[in-house]
């Protein structure tokens, strides 16, 4: 949507005079992918879609405080983590990064065949991943955020950040080769 970029900043001059027009070509623009992003971390399509609403409500409060440093989605969907993160807290469901002990086999490590993934099956799977590991994945990959970034968000030093993410993807693909062996002994 950013590629519209002076359709987004004349929508959001409007919003901060209160045209309720452009906060709801705002909403249509963007909530999608800004419940798509709770879902991916709460892993509630209920509590998915509140933190959105509550994210667009902020963010039109809020909107003076945008300074167009970031592409206004970019600036959405760090309100939305934010909120998303927050929930999760509240949830107790999340409390810190929980380091897992994954064993260092000095074993070759298996190759995956990487072509032969399905992407719908490596979120399924990536999903299934405990919490720490699911989050850091998401913002890291899927969100495209870095290191320093993750840490900021979560409140955790580079060095964390890195290990779990590390640990992280050790753990999704030990997960996935595990099902490409079921899938291979047991055929499609």
């Amino acid at each position: 949507m950013e590629t519209n970029q002076p359709h987004i900043t004349n929508l959001i001059e409007r919003c901060k005079k209160s045209d309720k027009n452009a906060q709801l070509e705002i909403y249509k623009a963007y909530y999608r992918a800004m419940y798509n992003t709770a879902h991916r971390i709460l892993k509630d399509s209920y509590e998915a879609e509140d933190i959105m609403q509550e994210a667009f409500l902020t963010a039109f409060t809020k909107l003076n405080s945008y300074k167009g440093e970031v592409a206004f989605g970019a600036w959405l969907k760090r309100i939305v983590i934010n909120k998303s993160l927050t929930q999760l807290k509240k949830n107790k469901r999340y409390d810190e990064v929980k380091m897992e002990v994954v064993p260092q086999n000095n074993i070759e490590e298996e190759e995956l065949n990487y072509k032969g993934l399905d992407p719908k099956n490596v979120l399924n799977t990536l999903q299934s991943l405990k919490e720490s590991y699911r989050i850091v994945l998401t913002l890291n990959l899927i969100e495209g955020f870095d290191y320093e970034e993750i840490g900021e968000i979560l409140n955790f030093t580079n060095e964390n950040v890195r290990t779990t993410i590390s640990r992280a993807k050790k753990k999704l693909k030990q997960v996935l080769l595990a099902e490409n062996k079921q899938i291979q002994a047991y055929g499609k």
